[in-house]
């Protein structure tokens, strides 16, 4: 019987919900379905307080990685696939995740081994998948698909509502606001790109994998998005190499710099990103090749 090596690491409990729907054919057809929690040794609040929200910021765009505690993968050495799910911190993987694709152990295991990734977030993965692929070649791992579930809310108002989840625990509808997260419609649907891999995996052929998975919406592309997304991941480099002169993680000395880092993201949020978007779609008629160049690149593996 064929073996596929689930990993994921979850705070809310969504990104394993999200797993089990894509892995739910895979079961049904008689894989054997392994999950596999990634946990770190000192485990991140939830909900998180502001203060240690932001304190997370330097290590997640540098990837510095928290320890994680062992997995046992004796059980899935024989695995024929590996599906892993994460998160995006700071338009990069959570620190668990950094930790577990930096993890000695973890990187002689995915050697050889062909690799899922999946992404559970708010509208931004570009950069944190890169890192990702960055990992995985690192370790001799081969990436054969990608699927991204997103929070269809604007862009402006999923702030609001992810702030007041992780901060307060507070997902569902409220007034004016819609539930936070990737929604429970979207999760249920994933079980379809679930039967498409099955269909590889029982053909022993993954080399279609991502262009059938495209051809089911598994990646929603938005180049406005993905503007706002690279400009902001080459500023976070500068900022948290900035903070980071100040100490490493918890260090009160870099309490400031961080303050200081709160106050300027939420002023470029509401204040400059809408600027910066209306200059991209006057731009936009200038910039379709382009465009379809970056999204080829970006939903490619």
């Amino acid at each position: 019987m064929s073996k596929v090596a689930a990993f994921y690491y979850t705070q809310t409990g969504q990104g394993l919900k999200i797993l089990q729907s894509i892995c739910s054919p895979l079961a049904k057809a008689g894989y054997e379905v392994v999950y596999k929690e990634i946990v770190p040794k000192t485990a991140y609040p939830f909900p998180w307080s502001s203060d240690a929200f932001f304190q997370a910021f330097p290590e997640s765009r540098q990837g510095i990685p928290c320890e994680i505690q062992a997995i046992d993968l004796s059980d899935i050495a024989d695995a024929d696939l590996v599906i892993v799910e994460y998160q995006s911190w700071f338009l990069s993987p959570s620190i668990p995740v950094s930790g577990f694709f930096q993890d000695a152990a973890i990187q002689h295991y995915l050697k050889g081994k062909s690799v899922i990734t999946v992404n559970g977030c708010r509208n931004m993965w570009i950069m944190a998948q890169q890192k990702i692929k960055f990992y995985l070649a690192q370790s001799g791992g081969k990436l054969v698909g990608n699927i991204v579930l997103q929070d269809h809310a604007p862009n402006l108002v999923s702030v609001i509502t992810v702030v007041r989840w992780l901060l307060y625990g507070k997902q569902a509808k409220s007034g004016l606001f819609p539930a936070a997260g990737v929604s429970p419609e979207d999760i249920e649907h994933a079980a379809v790109f679930g039967q498409t891999i099955s269909d590889a995996l029982a053909a022993g052929d993954f080399s279609r994998l991502q262009e059938k998975l495209m051809q089911q919406n598994a990646i929603e592309y938005k180049p406005s998005i993905a503007f706002v997304e690279k400009t902001g991941h080459r500023i976070f480099g500068v900022l948290s190499k900035w903070v980071l002169r100040k100490g490493a993680y918890n260090a009160p000395e870099r309490n400031f710099r961080l303050q200081i880092f709160k106050h300027y993201l939420f002023f470029v949020l509401y204040v400059v990103s809408p600027i910066g978007l209306l200059l991209f779609y006057i731009a936009y008629p200038f910039r379709c090749k382009s465009i379809r160049e970056d999204k080829l690149i970006q939903c490619s593996v």
